[in-house]
């Protein structure tokens, strides 16, 4: 299965990113600033949080050849073209609303998709020892299954449910409605909200539960 994931991180980007890319140029028309919008939010969240939890906070790592510290640096495509297929797939044109129910929808039914296949992904990778976990201190005793059951649901069902909001905002407002004044605050707000929103709720379950913000490695600063 080690093998597979070795494959895979290189394979999926190469072919199903282009792939991607040009779905959601159909999905808007051929407007390529829109595919682009889109795209960087999966994107920018996979280079960022994974970045700072394997190589600053020490959390967990990469077993595999090409790394910049414990970090596969391709590893933002590798997600965000997961994500963006995901996210093409849950997303129905044809009940686009911005309505409160409307928005709810999508944002939950991306947010459950994403919040499964993270978590089946990450324990199938951390069993194959593609991904390698250092449990903070008060997971100690808990298996490593348990652990990603964790986090996995919780930080990556808040991704799926801030962008599945935001997927449905785009299309109504840039796309629908041709509101290009949009276009860069749409950039900064999104691509902010999938950066904190999950880290912050994260945060606040593992603190609820444990008393401790859940970022804690068992790994010293400069140990490596």
């Amino acid at each position: 299965m080690n093998r597979f994931f070795q494959i895979y991180q290189y394979a999926v980007p190469a072919v199903l990113f282009p792939a991607g890319y040009v779905l959601w140029l159909q999905r808007f028309g051929g407007n390529h600033a829109l595919a682009c919008l889109v795209l960087s939010l999966p994107v920018v969240f996979g280079y960022v949080i994974p970045g700072i939890g394997t190589n600053y906070l020490k959390l967990w790592e990469f077993n595999t050849c090409v790394r910049v510290g414990r970090y596969r640096p391709h590893h933002g495509f590798v997600f965000g073209t997961a994500v963006s297929l995901f996210g093409l797939l849950c997303h129905d044109p044809g009940t686009n609303t911005v309505s409160f129910t409307g928005l709810l929808r999508a944002g939950f039914i991306l947010g459950s998709v994403m919040a499964f296949w993270n978590w089946l992904y990450d324990t199938i990778a951390v069993k194959a020892d593609f991904i390698r976990i250092h449990k903070p201190p008060h997971y100690h005793g808990v298996s490593t299954e348990a652990v990603i059951m964790e986090y996995a649901p919780i930080l990556f069902g808040v991704f799926g449910f801030c962008y599945g909001i935001f997927v449905n905002l785009t299309y109504h407002y840039l796309f629908q409605l041709n509101q290009g004044q949009l276009y860069w605050p749409f950039l900064f707000w999104g691509n902010l909200s999938v950066l904190v929103m999950p880290v912050f709720v994260f945060c606040c379950f593992s603190l609820g539960k444990y008393g401790k913000f859940g970022i804690e490695s068992i790994l010293k600063g400069g140990e490596r």
